[in-house]
């Protein structure tokens, strides 16, 4: 049933999001997992301690945080297996860990932001949705880290929750979540967390392997249906330059972004006043990005979406079907 699950929770997030009112009245399910990532960061995460203890205590971080969202999953999970259509009540709770609607939602709101009050309202946009400095950017560079973050935040908030849903069930939902949000708040090479975080970030990029390359894939299937994309050369750039991306995982759906619409993404960019080198994703074209571009690049991403959910519906009705020959 988890591939059942995974289809309704990705169609119940894609139309509905998560309400705000359920937001104001009890939070979500990332947040309180940051909450424990908060704790246990302060905890054991000490400025006295020496690298080799902090990375031990990482690893202990790791464990914890994995237990208290995977075990509570999988006790809900096993109550709602013996409840009349509890799949649907599970897949309810799935949709709350997925991001289709938010995260349209804030890279669209960057390109509005652009269109109507320039550069400076650009940057206040986007530095909802990256962590690079604002301030370093111009409108093209605002305009190429709203569809950065849209191509990666596709593969992490999207894809890979759907995917450990359908391997795992909820625990594998809620686990995934929960490494991948340790990752976004300790897995950082700085002073305080190169050593306490060094568990979850590389645990995170070990879990979003296969999900990083099913994003490249769908997006290069968009581009097929999705006027002025570029298959081929979405394909060339994801041969060619997702390898060479810093991070193991990003440069898959980045590569595939940038080939299908003709742009370059990353390259350097600004972090808390320092320049990261990184290799440029795409033919080495425009970099002159606009807001047009971040709606074309959403475009590209909605079609992509519409596909995974296709595929999981053909993936549900071949398990039914087989499951009641």
């Amino acid at each position: 049933m988890s591939v059942v699950i995974a289809l309704i929770a990705l169609i119940v997030e894609r139309a509905f999001g998560y309400p705000d009112r359920l937001f104001n009245a009890i939070g979500h399910p990332v947040v309180w997992i940051g909450s424990v990532i908060g704790y246990l960061d302060e905890r054991l995460n000490r400025p006295e301690l020496m690298a080799h203890s902090r990375r031990r205590n990482g690893v202990i971080a790791l464990l914890t945080i994995l237990a208290a969202a995977a075990i509570p999953a999988f006790i809900v999970q096993s109550i709602l297996s013996w409840i009349p259509f509890g799949f649907v009540v599970a897949a309810l709770l799935a949709s709350s860990l997925m991001a289709q609607r938010s995260l349209e939602d804030h890279v669209g709101v960057v390109a509005t932001a652009l269109d109507d009050g320039g550069v400076a309202q650009g940057r206040k946009a986007v530095s909802m949705i990256v962590g690079r400095d604002p301030e370093s950017l111009d409108e093209a560079g605002v305009a190429r880290a709203a569809i950065e973050s849209l191509a990666e935040n596709f593969s992490d908030g999207v894809v890979a929750p759907a995917f450990w849903l359908c391997v795992a069930g909820l625990p594998g939902i809620a686990a995934y979540k929960a490494v991948n949000t340790a990752d976004s708040m300790i897995g950082h090479k700085t002073e305080r967390h190169g050593a306490f975080g060094w568990a979850s970030a590389r645990f995170d990029d070990l879990v979003n392997l296969p999900a990083s390359r099913l994003t490249a894939l769908l997006i290069m299937a968009a581009a097929v249906v999705v006027p002025h994309a570029s298959p081929r050369r979405a394909w060339r750039a994801v041969r060619r330059d997702a390898p060479r991306h810093r991070s193991p995982n990003a440069g898959w759906p980045e590569a595939a972004m940038a080939g299908a619409l003709g742009l370059a993404l990353a390259g350097p960019r600004h972090y808390d006043g320092e320049v990261v080198d990184d290799a440029m994703m795409g033919d080495g074209g425009r970099r002159d990005a606009d807001a047009a571009d971040i709606r074309r690049a959403l475009r590209l991403y909605r079609a992509a979406d519409a596909i995974l959910i296709g595929l999981l519906g053909l993936l549900a009705a071949t398990v039914f079907i087989l499951h009641w020959r």
